[in-house]
């Protein structure tokens, strides 16, 4: 009995590792490292009255870049929407301060098919790894997005 108990113990192991992966949709969006260096589309600001409030700094990786161009995204292209509160100063200026979250939109027609192909996720403040977008969420994304040209709500500015 004391040898056969190690090896249900290592089953019973294996067994609960292998429902977790299986359970796992493999639908997550990763966090796009180093998007601060792709492409700057555009900032917008957002008023203190807003609950939004403050700077709001869109990137695009090469891929998302032929996107911006076309009007058509292909497999590959990662947005990413950096959203920083603003702080208002003495004089009135307003000047950023800490990160709120990253978006992040990745396109992947098989991956994520429920969704028109693309992939949403929302990161914590400066954590690459905190999410906070549930699948009702994301979903959520997907029917406001649903609205617009391949799903993107920006354009490049000139």
């Amino acid at each position: 009995m004391k040898k056969i108990l190690p090896v249900i113990l290592i089953m019973v192991m294996l067994i609960t590792v292998a429902a977790t992966v299986n359970h796992s949709t493999g639908n997550e969006v990763p966090y796009p490292e180093g998007f601060r260096n792709w492409t700057h589309i555009k900032t917008g600001y957002v008023s203190k009255e807003n609950p939004g409030f403050g700077f709001h700094h869109i990137y695009a990786n090469d891929i998302a870049m032929q996107g911006y161009r076309t009007g058509s995204f292909p497999e590959g292209s990662i947005i990413a929407f950096d959203v920083i509160e603003g702080l208002v100063q003495p004089n009135n200026n307003i000047k950023e301060g800490n990160r709120r979250h990253v978006d992040v939109m990745v396109k992947d027609s098989i991956k994520y098919k429920e969704t028109g192909g693309w992939g949403y996720e929302e990161y914590d403040g400066d954590s690459k790894t905190q999410k906070k977008t549930t699948e009702t969420i994301q979903k959520q994304c997907f029917n406001c997005h649903a609205s617009q040209k391949d799903y993107v709500f920006s354009d490049l500015r000139n």
